[in-house]
């Protein structure tokens, strides 16, 4: 089943670009339009002597990796100056219909710039969070 969505239409459900922003001491700091988000754990199995089968599995710590499209800071940021290659221990906050999902204590691991004259700059960042967070919206 496929839905569609017309421009400039906005539907019930579906998060906007002033949903997801980047927060820096509690102070919105970029907006973002999209992004995807690759969480892994390491785990590893626990082998016995003389068993044939591993006898336990243990969860290793999880790890997110997340990669945000068309980055721009807020007029307030620019205003003071932003610079994302600077910014440390920030949060990604992404405003479902039924949740905020919270991605904190970030670093950035890799930022990419797009532009064409007299266009602005399209920041692209991939980030690394250390914990996230749902909460009731």
């Amino acid at each position: 089943m496929s839905t569609s969505i017309s421009a400039g239409l906005s539907a019930a459900g579906f998060p906007t670009s002033s949903d997801i922003w980047l927060e820096l001491d509690g102070q919105k700091v970029a907006v973002v339009q999209s992004y995807s988000c690759k969480a892994t754990r390491s785990s590893y199995s626990v082998e016995a002597f003389g068993e044939e089968e591993p006898v336990a599995t243990v969860q290793g710590p999880q790890s997110y990796v997340i990669q945000l499209t068309r980055l721009y800071a807020t007029d307030q940021a620019a205003a003071d100056g932003l610079d994302f290659y600077s910014l440390k221990n920030f949060s990604l906050v992404i405003c479902k219909p039924d949740r905020k999902v919270i991605y904190s204590d970030c670093q950035w691991s890799e930022i990419q710039e797009d532009a064409k004259l007299g266009q602005m700059v399209a920041e692209k960042l991939i980030l690394v969070a250390k914990n996230r967070m749902e909460m009731a919206a």
